[in-house]
């Protein structure tokens, strides 16, 4: 007799998937915000864009994953932050053109649906989306055996956020003389994981897992209060490349940061992966944000006000430098 062939045979199990999604239901019902449409038995996400609020509303997407750094959560078993720094790296990306986060989408691949692990995961999406004031409207979990092995499993996040026209930033009108303003890291965020993973032992990642595991950081709280109530110049969201690519992609032709590292603090787990791995500066800042996320170009005229206005709301910043002429460089640093 023939062997009859089943899709769970073949290493796809279709009910664990179905119990997989009703167990995180309570998760993604924390991120509905207004505008989010449930119906039952759509085959996409559906968000009623409010057109009233807006007099030419762009619609702002980022895709992006987490890279390297879901090697490590899964060496160590710690799964509940890599969905907020899913969510993080596509939020911040918007926020540098201006936009407030609308809606969050998600995709997991993996070689074996295991539910626990998964589900710390999306707690950790929606986590995310609520951080940053958005919902999580839609999502795939896929389970390809064939793909992955074992436990290992991928992500990535897709994200829409509107911004009105006249808002939109893009680093034009960044002048000499103007300010920039550095808002604080809670540590490497998610770039850099294969230099740090080639660094560290796997008995130093885990006796640093803490801080190698804290999740990036989403803006939104600091940056979109901002949007509303000033005229900022640019936004960098300072990610891979760190401040050599990603810093200086929004200075207009002829214009240098000047950028005072002494200003601020860097956290310790830098200097650890540097010494151990005697790497050097430029190769620190060209692939680690060094303790800054995300930077702000605001005008000379404005930066006093700015700053009382984060200071009133408690939101750490610090002052790192500020813009120049030259043609030949993009950025300086000075101590």
């Amino acid at each position: 007799m023939k062997k009859e062939f089943t899709y769970k045979s073949s290493g796809v199990d279709i009910d664990k998937a179905n119990v997989f999604v009703d167990a995180i239901k309570k998760d993604v019902a924390k991120t509905i915000q207004p505008g989010t449409l449930l119906r039952k038995g759509a085959f996409g996400g559906l968000f009623a864009l409010d057109v009233k609020k807006y007099k030419e509303p762009i619609l702002v997407s980022s895709t992006d994953g987490v890279g390297t750094k879901l090697l490590l959560a899964q060496t160590l078993n710690k799964h509940d932050t890599v969905g907020i720094d899913l969510v993080a790296m596509n939020i911040n990306d918007i926020l540098c053109v201006g936009a407030k986060p609308l809606f969050f989408l998600d995709y997991i691949a993996c070689g074996k649906l295991k539910p626990k692990i998964l589900k710390d995961v999306v707690k950790g999406i929606s986590r995310g989306c609520v951080q940053s004031g958005c919902s999580l409207i839609g999502g795939e979990t896929a389970e390809m055996p064939d793909m992955y092995k074992g436990d290992e499993y991928d992500l990535a996040g897709f994200t829409v956020g509107v911004v009105e026209k006249k808002k939109m930033l893009d680093g034009s009108k960044i002048v000499k003389g103007d300010c920039v303003i550095g808002f604080p890291s809670s540590g490497i965020h998610s770039n850099g994981y294969s230099l740090v993973r080639k660094v560290l032992s796997k008995q130093e990642q885990k006796k640093w897992d803490k801080e190698l595991l804290a999740p990036t950081k989403i803006y939104a709280k600091e940056v979109l209060p901002l949007i509303e109530n000033f005229q900022l110049k640019g936004i960098a969201h300072i990610t891979g490349g760190a401040w050599y690519e990603k810093l200086t992609k929004i200075l207009p032709k002829g214009k240098c940061f000047h950028i005072n590292r002494g200003s601020w603090p860097i956290p310790k787990v830098f200097s650890i992966l540097q010494k151990k791995g005697r790497i050097s500066d430029i190769e620190m800042y060209r692939t680690f944000n060094m303790g800054i996320g995300l930077a702000v170009v605001v005008s000379k005229v404005d930066q006093n006000k700015i700053e009382s206005f984060l200071k009133r709301r408690k939101i750490k910043y610090y002052r790192i430098g500020e813009v120049a002429l030259n043609q030949k460089k993009k950025i300086v640093f000075s101590d």
